[in-house]
């Protein structure tokens, strides 16, 4: 598995893992406010940015990838997607995770009877089948239906667009978006043992608040960090407490 990992800063070690349809430099104002102080590794999943494609996108298999590439104890912060596989990795490989900052992300994302905190399958199956015909008009709605009912979304989703591609243009998103469709990572939650910072906008149409709450209750140690004004990227949207709240997880668990 080929993956292009920016690496920048020094100190401890800290791995970022974005959400579906982006790529590690949307992190890019999280690293400039933490490079001082620690060793940040940008990933490109398979399929996004300049990461070479898979056929099958398996979370379960690139958390392995992951940590064969990095052997030492890392912190670990997983966005949405990225959030899935930092699952996996914690559970998978508890030895090699310090400490877990999981940002609007969930082990199950579509919704049915049983767990009601997800999106319809229907609307995740819209976007892949628009992805052949409008590649860039469905991402750009993606991105906007993130930032929806956040202060200043405009301005985020400005900075979101400029983003998109700069990395390339992404060609394997469909297969991670079969992922996203079929994964549920619920059983995960008992074997993460390490301390998980859960980071959740109160405004999150895609992966609702309810979805955080329900790994804070089965967690064996986590802490809740609220955005009662964000949507789905309150590192974008909110990013002065956004940071102030990560950079306090990150160094009770140093």
């Amino acid at each position: 598995m080929t993956l292009f990992i920016e690496s920048r800063g020094r100190g401890p070690d800290l791995v970022l893992l974005h959400g579906w349809g982006l790529h590690g430099g949307v992190f890019e104002r999280v690293a400039a406010n933490l490079e001082a102080d620690f060793c940040l590794h940008l990933v490109d999943l398979p399929g996004h940015g300049a990461s070479a494609a898979a056929a099958h996108f398996d979370a379960a298999a690139i958390a392995d990838a992951l940590a064969c590439h990095f052997p030492l104890p890392v912190h670990l912060l997983g966005w949405s997607l990225g959030g899935l596989i930092a699952q996996h990795w914690a559970a998978q490989h508890p030895q090699q995770v310090r400490s877990l900052a999981l940002v609007a992300t969930s082990p199950r994302f579509v919704r049915d009877e049983a767990w009601p905190h997800a999106q319809a399958r229907e609307a995740i199956e819209g976007v892949g089948a628009n992805l052949d015909t409008a590649f860039e008009l469905t991402l750009e709605r993606f991105l906007a239906l993130q930032m929806m009912g956040a202060p200043a979304a405009r301005d985020t989703l400005k900075a979101l667009k400029a983003q998109l591609f700069a990395h390339g243009r992404p060609q394997g998103l469909l297969p991670a978006l079969h992922c996203l469709l079929h994964a549920d990572a619920r059983a995960l939650a008992p074997a993460i043992a390490c301390p998980v910072g859960l980071f959740y906008g109160a405004r999150d149409a895609i992966t609702p608040v309810g979805a955080g709450r329900w790994l804070a209750q089965q967690l064996a140690d986590a802490t809740f960090y609220d955005f009662p004004q964000a949507s789905h990227a309150p590192f974008l949207s909110h990013e002065t407490d956004f940071v102030e709240a990560l950079r306090l997880h990150l160094e009770q668990h140093a």
